[in-house]
């Protein structure tokens, strides 16, 4: 994860959320009041956050005590405190909500990705993420995905090319629209060519795909599909898939089934922050 645009996204945050002031602890607490917090799990799951607490708490104080009981990716039990933090009692809870609510909405990703992760089961064949993200969270939601034992598919547009159908349709073949990326590329692109046709996969083999994802395709037309993939090319499967039907893409072959509900239907974690006063 990139420290500086996450701090840049904190500071983006808290804008946001507090504004010019918090009225309600400015009016309640003195500047110099201070307290203790917890950061403590409601339901079982697998956590990530230790960069946000880390990071936006120290834009609202410096001086803010974190301790850490739990690393990004490792199970919690309903019950037990992720986090204690010792400051002020305005930072404490000017910095609650947001920072709970990223923690929750990540640890719920990394939680439905891990249980994906083993409800497929497998060695051979990795889960993987889509650009189904939260607009301005994607980097954090993506990492939260690796945090439950997926893998990233492209982060967006500009770092790899994939033609889907509709590329396809506009650049009136398979073998047409591989031929113009290839033209406009570097060598460092890979590219990634949607099928849904055994004819479709043999004609982006030959087109010259490095990546060739099967669409909407059940597990037995994979296995049709895969022996005309040759070694060296990787394999995507994608569509229709979901926790009740994953198992049985399990031993089809292909190298990644990427899910789009990981992200964009996750839900989140319970976490709550239940502060005290030192006297």
């Amino acid at each position: 994860m990139n420290q500086f645009k996450l701090q840049d996204m904190l500071r983006d945050f808290f804008k946001e959320d507090i504004g010019d002031r918090d009225l309600t602890s400015e009016a309640l607490f003195g500047e110099d009041a201070t307290g203790a917090g917890n950061f403590i799990a409601k339901e079982n799951g697998i956590f990530v956050g230790e960069s946000i607490l880390i990071e936006a708490f120290k834009l609202l104080d410096p001086e803010t005590s974190i301790t850490l009981n739990k690393k990004d990716g490792e199970r919690v039990e309903k019950g037990e405190t992720i986090a204690t933090l010792h400051g002020k009692m305005r930072v404490l809870l000017s910095g609650e909500r947001v920072v709970l609510n990223l923690l929750q909405r990540l640890s719920g990703i990394a939680t439905l990705t891990r249980t994906a992760v083993d409800m497929l089961d497998s060695e051979t064949t990795k889960i993987c993420d889509t650009r189904k993200t939260t607009p301005g969270l994607r980097m954090l939601e993506k990492y939260a995905v690796v945090c439950g034992g997926g893998s990233n598919h492209r982060f967006g547009l500009y770092d790899g090319v994939m033609i889907k159908d509709n590329h396809i349709e506009f650049a009136g073949s398979i073998t047409e629209a591989v031929h113009r990326a290839r033209q406009r590329i570097g060598h460092m692109v890979k590219v990634e060519v949607e099928t849904e046709t055994k004819e479709q996969v043999m004609e982006a083999v030959s087109a010259g795909a490095d990546i060739i994802m099967f669409d909407n395709r059940t597990p037995q037309e994979i296995q049709e599909f895969i022996p005309c993939v040759p070694d060296g090319i990787v394999t995507e499967a994608s569509g229709g898939i979901t926790l009740e039907n994953l198992a049985g893409y399990r031993n089809t072959g292909v190298h990644y089934i990427s899910l789009g509900f990981i992200t964009h239907s996750a839900r989140s974690l319970d976490i709550s922050f239940n502060v005290g006063l030192k006297k």
